[in-house]
């Protein structure tokens, strides 16, 4: 075996020169690390290479190690290579939402050979957890918690914990259910159960007695993390239509898939569809399929752009000075859209915005774009003055009505690029679509042809009867 630190994680080399070797000295060279250090070693192994490490592992650092975000998009492919009886043991000892992250990465044809190997309380609760779809509360939640009748006294839960606790894995609060519907009626954390003074107290008169935070099955994820972050919870109960607790969804498990919703939508609003799997892990084809819909769709959009600039050919035969800023004016509105959208997605995201303040955004955008496109108007008029005057450029007798109109035409198309990229959002979201498939390049494309429009527009206003 090559030498190694003590407190050093292995490297590739070392763990694939282990694997040729005794079983039990791997075992042992990995039994002292942590879970996050050997999940980055198997993150760069062949999955085959990786399942036989996986199969050595004691359940305590096994388990562990497959809820590592460094194995996130790993773990169905070693659990293939691992094979259902060396699987099984390690799938059982993992916690029912990380069993659902699990067969929802395997392919579905090989789901059955995994779930019959899996005992009958597991098996029965991981098919409840996998009616969800992945981007819901009920997606996201364990059916681990501990929950208890109110009427039961601190002392009887105390002795519950020391029973069943180590099974539930983190306990974050007490779920107290009513004597007889067994519905939620109070939520007391640990910290009031501990202190408690009296242990003969029912614990359902314990802490705070308004009702408690819940959240449905079926509520979106995002709107999850917005509750547990305004309420600053460690936890949020999971209630279906008789209010009854199904589940709990931690603040870990909302911040691994807020994690994964914010990467969809960095990449969504980057122009394209979102990856299924870390960069280096998609292939050649499938990224190209990611990546080419999108690029055909804003090339199409981009040839409008063309046919604007068709249709006012024999405006720029007559002055082909205007033909100079056309790349400064389409830029300029499609960059003011860019920014708006950016805004208007983030602040939807957030919940600082609903579908109804849309009005109250367009009075914002409307007075925003006017300054704004006033800002670049004016510099671009003293570009144009400057390079005039001090005789790097000659832009012919009617240089300041040629100055005039990029001025003119910036304000309109910054203000319209503006308005647009702040309403495009709303509309997206009002049709059911995701705002972030509002991307930059998209927003872009539609203010060009337009920018295009207001431009010569402008100039036919104002240079009527003199260039053109």
């Amino acid at each position: 075996m090559p030498p190694r630190e003590n407190d050093r994680p292995p490297t590739v080399p070392e763990l694939l020169y282990l694997l040729h070797g005794d079983p039990v000295d791997l075992a042992d060279a990995l039994a002292g690390l942590r879970a996050a250090d050997v999940a980055e070693a198997l993150r760069d192994l062949p999955p085959d290479a990786a399942a036989k490490v996986m199969a050595v592992l004691p359940a305590d650092l096994a388990v562990p190690v497959f809820d590592e975000p460094e194995l996130a998009h790993q773990r169905a492919r070693i659990v293939e290579q691992m094979g259902e009886e060396k699987a099984a043991p390690l799938i059982d000892a993992m916690s029912p939402d990380q069993q659902a992250d699990l067969f929802r990465e395997l392919p579905a044809k090989e789901r059955p050979r995994f779930l019959r190997r899996l005992d009958e309380p597991t098996r029965g609760a991981l098919e409840f957890l996998l009616r969800y779809p992945s981007h819901t509360a009920g997606g996201i939640m364990t059916t681990e918690f501990v929950a208890v009748p109110a009427t039961w006294t601190v002392q009887q839960v105390l002795d519950h914990l020391g029973q069943v606790g180590r099974d539930k894995g983190i306990v974050y609060a007490i779920y107290c259910l009513g004597p007889e519907q067994g519905t939620l009626v109070q939520v007391v954390s640990l910290t009031d159960l501990l202190v408690s003074p009296d242990r003969t107290q029912p614990v359902g008169t314990l802490g705070d007695q308004r009702t408690p935070v819940t959240v449905t099955a079926d509520m979106d994820r995002e709107e999850v993390a917005r509750i547990i972050s305004k309420y600053n919870l460690l936890a949020v109960p999971v209630l279906d239509e008789a209010n009854h607790v199904i589940g709990i969804v931690t603040v870990d498990d909302v911040i691994d898939a807020i994690v994964r919703e914010q990467t969809e939508d960095a990449q969504k609003f980057g122009g394209m569809e979102a990856l299924d799997h870390p960069y280096l892990e998609i292939g050649f084809w499938a990224m190209i399929r990611k990546r080419a819909g999108w690029l055909t769709a804003l090339f199409l959009g981009e040839m409008l752009t063309a046919t604007a600039m068709g249709h006012f050919e024999h405006e720029i035969a007559k002055a082909v000075v205007l033909a100079l800023f056309v790349p400064l004016i389409i830029s300029s509105g499609g960059n003011s859209g860019s920014q708006a959208t950016s805004l208007i997605i983030r602040a939807l995201a957030l919940r600082e915005l609903k579908l109804s303040d849309w009005w109250r955004i367009a009075l914002r955008e409307l007075p925003s774009g006017l300054a704004l496109g006033a800002i670049l108007g004016t510099v671009g008029v003293i570009r144009i003055v400057l390079w005039q005057r001090l005789g790097w450029y000659d832009y012919g007798a009617q240089w300041p009505l040629v100055a005039f109109t990029v001025g003119l035409a910036l304000v309109g198309v910054v203000t319209f690029g503006s308005l647009s990229g702040s309403m495009l959002p709303f509309l997206l979201k009002r049709l059911g679509f995701d705002p972030a498939s509002a991307s930059a390049p998209f927003v872009a494309t539609l203010v060009d042809v337009t920018g295009l429009v207001i431009y010569f527009s402008v100039a036919a206003l104002i240079l009527g009867g003199t260039l053109l």
